[in-house]
């Protein structure tokens, strides 16, 4: 099976999510993409499993499932509205 994208890390710090897609660094506000993990704790996101075809990644102890296709959105929504201000 082909995978959809390749994650090859994912932390978090300060905020933010920072996750490398396809040898792409991003760097989300956490508020932004997710309520659940904004107010997680440290345990709680990084107990996280990237699904094996890279579509999503599932934090198991928060319930949370995000696909890649709605991370790579939020990416494009805040860099638009950075280029607004």
């Amino acid at each position: 099976m082909e995978k959809a994208y390749n994650i090859t890390s994912l932390n978090f710090e300060n905020g933010f999510m920072m996750i490398t897609i396809d040898d792409q660094s991003f760097k989300l506000k956490l508020s932004d993409v997710s309520d659940k993990l904004a107010k997680a704790s440290d345990l709680e996101r990084n107990d996280y499993k990237i699904s094996p075809s890279g579509y999503g990644i599932h934090w198991r102890l928060l319930d949370e499932d995000l696909s890649i296709n709605g991370l790579l959105k939020a990416d494009k929504s805040q860099h638009s509205l950075q280029h607004q201000a």
